[in-house]
């Protein structure tokens, strides 16, 4: 089996688009939720709150006519790819039309303003609401397909549309593709787009924070007022590559991946199963052959719902026990659904490679019946450790966890 490694890594988050920019934001414990006054015309919708993208530009080669097929969420997808390929040293290099490079990726849904556009043509009756490239941008694989086309890239796609999983199923299929010698390298993460359906999608569920109101003291995972998630936006791609084809070519390594899990709960669509979220970190562990003790910190997915929180740390608990530190980026992004795997991921590794881990936000009194750990608060930890675990769970019962280890030449 080849060991697979991380080369280069290209985001667009809610904090900013590098390490430089995030973790100064993540230091200022604030997090970047926004209130949506525009959302006061949708009738029966209690949340008005968000987290966009912080701004970002495109180049001049981002024309009509090479981003016609896409709508925001493969733009983003295919700008945060091109800046990882630059990280990487391989924008441009001839291995990308080889066929030894793949693309792993994914996100909840395509662009829900082209989705709108269907749903007119079938209420009006008229054709003329849609054209050649309205289900392209609608199309839940729109981000890896735009991707392909995009760098000229001709080996295996695989799409991972998996609501909250697809980010971290991109890493962890793209990982499983590369160890077992199909490719050489994946571009591998995911997007998502922050659009008011989003919101909705939650609010059916009466799964949103409606502290609309008080912006900066939500979302609360793990508090016991903790009162729902908040939606957000970003992407982000890693990418990886066969150790042996990155020491060749001298390319600088971020962190190696070295385990990967995922089952599904089988039980229910929306409710989760502590246990079977437990095993997907055991998995993980397996597949990287390391005690549950070797894991020195561990990123949640930590949504600020209640029974998703409950379950993921009685989970986190029943492996690792009360020593585990633990903290949720959603604090200070939101959910970013089909981007948080790999966006959590990237921090997780940065956080690693920086020797100090990020609290969760307003996190002041931890809910009794949430697990007993280590809740990371207050300013942050000093935290040295070769190994972290990030972990993401999805509606439909899947459930992901994969473990990266700090790179020592």
């Amino acid at each position: 089996m080849r060991r697979v490694v991380i080369t280069g890594a290209g985001n667009i988050s809610p904090l900013g688009h590098d390490w430089q920019t995030v973790l100064p934001r993540l230091r200022e414990c604030r997090n970047a939720v926004c209130r949506f006054d525009d959302w006061a015309v949708y009738k029966g919708l209690n949340t008005r709150l968000g987290v966009p993208a912080a701004p970002f530009e495109l180049p001049e080669h981002y024309n009509r006519k090479t981003t016609r097929s896409m709508g925001r969420v493969a733009l983003m997808a295919t700008r945060a790819s091109e800046l990882a390929l630059i990280d990487a040293g391989l924008l441009g290099d001839p291995v990308l039309k080889s066929g030894r490079v793949g693309i792993s990726y994914g996100s909840s849904a395509g662009t829900p303003a082209s989705m709108s556009d269907f749903g007119r043509m079938v209420l009006e009756k008229n054709t003329q609401t849609i054209n050649a490239t309205t289900y392209i941008k609608m199309m839940s694989h729109t981000a890896p397909v735009n991707l392909g086309v995009f760098f000229g890239i001709t080996g295996r796609i695989i799409t991972t549309s998996s609501a909250c999983t697809s980010g971290s199923q991109g890493i962890g299929y793209g990982y499983e593709a590369i160890k077992a010698g199909h490719q050489t390298i994946m571009l591998a993460g995911g997007a998502e787009e922050l659009d008011v359906t989003d919101a909705a999608v939650f609010d059916t569920l009466f799964a949103t924070s409606t502290r609309n109101d008080a912006p900066d003291s939500t979302p609360r995972p793990f508090d016991v007022k903790r009162d729902g998630l908040v939606v957000g936006e970003g992407a982000s791609t890693l990418i990886l590559e066969d150790l042996d084809h990155a020491r060749a070519r001298g390319a600088r390594i971020y962190a190696e991946v070295i385990g990967y899990g995922t089952n599904s709960d089988g039980r229910h669509v929306t409710q989760p199963n502590a246990e079977t979220m437990a095993m997907a970190m055991q998995l993980a562990l397996n597949d990287a052959g390391l005690p549950p003790e070797a894991i020195g910190y561990v990123n949640a997915h930590g949504t600020a719902t209640e029974f998703g929180d409950i379950a993921e740390t009685t989970a986190t608990h029943k492996v690792f026990g009360e020593r585990m530190p633990i903290s949720s980026l959603k604090s200070y992004t939101g959910h970013t659904l089909g981007a948080c795997g790999s966006l959590e991921a990237w921090i997780s590794i940065e956080m690693m490679r920086s020797g100090w881990f990020a609290p969760t936000v307003n996190l002041d009194d931890v809910d009794s019946r949430c697990g007993a750990l280590d809740y990371i608060t207050g300013n942050g930890r000093e935290l040295e450790t070769d190994l972290v675990m990030s972990n993401n769970f999805a509606f439909g019962g899947i459930n992901t966890s994969l473990i990266f280890r700090r790179w020592s030449a």
